[in-house]
């Protein structure tokens, strides 16, 4: 199929094929004309690629973890697992930066409510 077919099939811009094919993240054959072609198998490889930048991988570390789909072996499964925990500790991180953030904002919050509720003026005074 070509890249628009792909795109379609796959709910993606051409755009991000293109970026996905030169991060090596996709691969195709090319016509003589130059048209890329790919397979029906590269839909559920650009779905899965989605998700990993949905769980917020970047195209370097997704590529790094690539070797582990397409070419099964301990060494690779090793590597990918190496990469896999260093990536959920820096989501660990910052999800526990996001919490603090929320935190802050819920006190900051509850103090202008308070300040808020100190400048109505009082029922009795009349």
């Amino acid at each position: 199929m070509r890249i628009g077919e792909l795109a379609a099939r796959a709910g993606v811009s051409v755009r991000s094929l293109r970026y996905y094919e030169e991060q090596g993240l996709l691969t195709s054959t090319r016509s003589a004309g130059g048209q890329r072609h790919y397979t029906d198998d590269e839909v559920e490889r650009v779905a899965f690629v989605q998700r990993l930048y949905a769980a917020g991988l970047s195209s370097r570390t997704i590529a790094e973890l690539l070797p582990c789909v397409d070419a099964p072996s301990e060494e690779n499964s090793d590597a990918a697992l190496e990469r896999m925990l260093q990536e959920r500790d820096r989501l660990s991180e910052h999800i526990t930066g996001l919490i603090h953030t929320r935190d802050a904002l819920d006190r900051l919050m509850a103090t202008a409510q308070a300040h808020r509720e100190g400048l109505r003026p009082s029922a009795t005074a009349s």
